[in-house]
């Protein structure tokens, strides 16, 4: 089922020789790097095996939330808050971005409590977040029919149309002088002394001495290539869209039965925040250990099956030789199949808490897989055992928002200048280290 429409980026057609840095990925992660390193005055390569935005970048729910998050992520998060305010202005296009405030419902009073305990990371970020008893609930979000205890209520959070952000972050890079290549997948790095010293695509190569891994979903595979273990798996989430809808709430919210965002074109984008599908695949047993504590954390949410996709990974070569055509030029555009029971679900649980969505036209649904570390937390990291390799990953469904920022940090650790925030916590060696994986409470 084809995905969603993505504003069209056309590549740049002649390939640099040299440049300072390529990053590989054309997603929200790769462009807002690209973009950073740009604007410093850096010479820069991005490569994206099939389009801009193609993948997970333009397949989110378009939430641009502070609120719920792992608390490792939140001063990284208040930063891109800031940096969304005035990305529009910064790119010269339209991203959608607009604060109209994020609500998680609560359905009991242990939901309370715990809400109440996570708004507290928020103390000392002059962020508004509060509390809402079910009664402020219905005075706030008017016309709902929800069975509530009450609500956790950010004003501050956003929301963003992802089929437009990716591009336009990419074409601004592109105005500040950026280079970038669309259907040119790299199929690796190459190295000088033991560093890099460049990267080879399906067109050729291009000499640098900085890569930047942002991959998405298939970050794993190329790192492996290269000795570099990387625990990852997909997740697959299935959302739906409404055509124009009057009289819905204004509010995007999160609720048991579903999750929802108003669109910029009236309409809306709904999924189930608590049905994900996960693949079991070669690397489910080649990572069984390392995500061991996240599926008894949240096997609640999870739905494991053994099909089709099993095989299509076990067909993908993970030691492809540089010379031929590596998987990704195979695989230009994941556009997984989407769970219709998932998102009727989800609509019909709407359509109880929202009666108007009684009216609402569903014109399509689309698939996408979220790119998931054993803790919940993206790596944004320079690698040790290849001086100049970088790797930007494994959001865990939590990228759009934080792309941004992600993207600076990221460039912070290329140019070698004062992090944005302290990255330890995204630290690549934390899996090889000793460190124990924690996960913390957040969505």
């Amino acid at each position: 089922m084809p995905g969603p429409y993505v504003v069209p980026v056309h590549g740049d057609e002649e390939l640099p020789k040299e440049c300072d840095v390529v990053v590989i990925g054309g997603g929200i992660i790769g462009c807002s790097t690209a973009l950073e390193l740009a604007e410093r005055g850096l010479r820069v390569t991005l490569c994206e095996k099939g389009g801009i935005g193609k993948e997970q970048s333009s397949r989110n729910w378009g939430w641009v939330r502070i609120s719920m998050r792992d608390p490792r992520e939140v001063p990284l998060m208040a930063a891109s808050l800031r940096i969304w305010d005035s990305l529009d202005n910064r790119t010269g296009r339209d991203t959608g971005f607009k604060r109209a405030g994020i609500i998680f419902t609560c359905n009991s009073e242990k939901d309370l409590a715990e809400h109440e305990r996570w708004r507290t990371n928020l103390d000392g970020y002059q962020i508004e977040s509060r509390m809402l008893t079910a009664r402020e609930f219905a005075d706030t979000v008017p016309g709902s029919r929800l069975d509530m205890a009450g609500a956790l209520y950010t004003p501050a959070d956003g929301r963003a149309e992802p089929q437009k952000a990716a591009p336009a972050i990419a074409e601004a890079a592109r105005d500040k002088g950026a280079t970038i290549l669309t259907e040119c997948a790299v199929r690796g790095i190459e190295t000088e002394a033991g560093a890099v010293g460049g990267v080879l695509t399906e067109r050729g190569p291009i000499a640098c001495k900085a890569v930047v891994l942002a991959g998405g979903a298939w970050s794993s595979l190329f790192a492996g290539r290269f000795g570099i273990d990387l625990p990852q798996l997909k997740v697959l989430n299935s959302v739906m869209r409404t055509t124009l809808l009057e009289g819905g709430p204004e509010q995007t919210i999160w609720a048991k039965d579903f999750a929802i965002r108003k669109r910029q074109d009236g309409g809306y984008t709904i999924a189930c925040g608590h049905d994900n599908i996960v693949d079991i695949v070669p690397a489910s047993f080649r990572y069984a250990s390392a995500f061991l504590p996240a599926l008894r954390s949240e096997w609640k949410s999870l739905s494991f099956r053994l099909a089709g996709r099993f095989l299509d990974e076990l067909r993908i070569s993970r030691r492809w030789s540089m010379d031929d055509a590596s998987p990704f030029e195979y695989n230009r555009v994941l556009d997984p199949v989407p769970s219709k029971r998932s998102t009727q679900a989800a609509l019909a649980g709407l359509k109880r808490a929202f009666p108007v969505f009684d009216k609402a036209e569903i014109a399509q649904h689309w698939g996408g897989y979220i790119d998931v570390t054993p803790d919940a937390v993206p790596v944004i990291s320079a690698v040790d055992s290849i001086p100049g390799f970088h790797i930007a990953t494994g959001f865990s469904g939590h990228g759009f928002g934080i792309g941004p920022a992600a993207g600076r940090l990221m460039a912070d650790i290329v140019t070698g200048r004062a992090p944005l925030v302290d990255p330890k916590a995204f630290r690549l060696a934390r899996f090889s280290d000793g460190s124990k994986v924690e996960l913390i409470s957040g969505f």
